[in-house]
């Protein structure tokens, strides 16, 4: 296995083919695990391995993996069921016409020997398919995702030519869809044994540190200009266009414009907030109407009182 790749080609890849996959792993995990026992310790299983498909589509140079299906693997032949693959490509089109298959995935901590000959079996569906594997072990001093993919290049290797495994950079592609969805999945927890995190409070969060973010580097670079100005620091033109580019991006907050547009949102912001407080206290009252109507309609079979409303 070499060390990168030499295509050039640029890899972009969608969370959801990282939950599909982890998903997947997740599933067969939990099925598979028996009772513990003397037997089942004293030798250890193989690490478990799921197998799929990653589709998506190719323009150029680049390579955009959107999704991804599982598919299931022959333990006797050490083999893809053929059969099972072309009826999910066939259904996979239908619902997808520009999706392509684009390789295949699996799980484990490097790429394997045996990966190579499911990787060839792929080569008629397409001739240069790629290899998305994903490490399931928790390292928590990683940063990265845990996520490789690889292309497959062939080298000469002793005099004989020899496909092998190339590592490739990919950059994380997401649309609105999947950043709603990952929203959903990724729930925060709480480091001091508290209540878990709302939703909201995770996303002012983190605006809040975006904000942070940005006014500490606007005080870096406000500084900086201010000590250029005073003659304290060397005069870059370079820089200076820079930033009087990036002051002509930014929306003129003193016209009369921006302060109508920006009053408008606001009473719309407050319009719905008020809306919503009086459904929320139409419902309470209708709730409680339809107690007491209840209660004296109880009370009045017995003789009582007549129905409140």
């Amino acid at each position: 296995m070499a060390s990168s790749s030499s295509s050039n080609l640029t890899f972009k890849l969608h969370p959801l083919v990282m939950l599909n996959i982890s998903d997947h792993y997740t599933r067969v995990k939990s099925q598979s695990a028996g009772p513990p026992h003397s037997a089942a310790l004293a030798s250890a299983p193989p690490p478990l391995r799921v197998f799929g498909c990653v589709i998506g589509v190719q323009r150029g140079r680049t390579v955009e993996i959107f999704n991804s299906f599982e598919l299931l693997f022959d333990d006797s032949t050490h083999s893809l069921d053929r059969a099972f693959l072309i009826k999910k490509q066939e259904l996979y089109k239908k619902v997808f016409p520009n999706f392509y298959v684009l390789g295949w995935y699996s799980t484990g901590s490097d790429a394997e020997e045996s990966d190579m000959i499911i990787h060839k079996s792929l080569m008629d569906i397409n001739e240069s398919p790629v290899f998305v594997l994903l490490n399931p072990s928790v390292n928590h001093a990683q940063k990265d995702l845990p996520i490789t993919i690889f292309e497959s290049e062939l080298h000469i290797i002793d005099a004989v030519p020899q496909l092998i495994f190339v590592r490739s950079s990919y950059s994380i592609e997401t649309v609105e869809a999947e950043r709603i969805s990952v929203d959903h999945v990724a729930h925060l927890k709480p480091s001091d044994g508290g209540s878990a995190a709302t939703q909201l409070a995770a996303h002012l969060t983190g605006t809040h540190s975006a904000i942070k973010m940005l006014n500490s580097r606007i005080r870096v670079l406000h500084h900086y200009l201010l000590a250029m100005e005073k003659g304290d620091m060397p005069c870059e033109n370079s820089l200076l266009r820079q930033v009087s580019s990036l002051l002509r991006r930014l929306p003129t907050v003193e016209s009369a414009k921006f302060q109508d547009d920006f009053l408008m949102d606001y009473n719309d912001t407050l319009f719905v907030s008020y809306l919503a407080m009086l459904t929320n206290c139409s419902s309470t009252m209708n709730d409680l109407v339809d107690k007491f109507n209840t209660a004296y309609d109880r009370n009045s079979r017995r003789g009582g009182r007549t129905a409140f409303i």
